[in-house]
């Protein structure tokens, strides 16, 4: 883990095309900006884990559930 000290109006790149810009810091609170290409997706951490657990939640099919009828006929 790389940990940076940076004031606002500093940035942050991360590859080529990856800026963090510090915005504005107050006190135990920090504003960043980020600038990425449209086709990388940014969540805050406590989303990005929600999402994770409710796709587990939905790969894991419910007891008794009867999937016969969304099987093909057999021939």
């Amino acid at each position: 883990m790389l940990v940076l000290t940076r004031k606002p109006r500093q940035q942050i790149m991360i590859g080529d095309d990856i800026v963090i810009n510090i915005v504005e810091v107050q006190g135990d609170n920090v504003r960043i900006a980020i600038d990425a290409p449209r086709e990388i997706k940014i969540y805050r951490g406590e989303i990005y884990r929600a999402i994770q657990e409710e796709n587990k939640s939905a790969a894991v099919p419910a007891q008794g559930l009867d999937l016969s009828a969304a099987l093909p006929p057999k021939a």
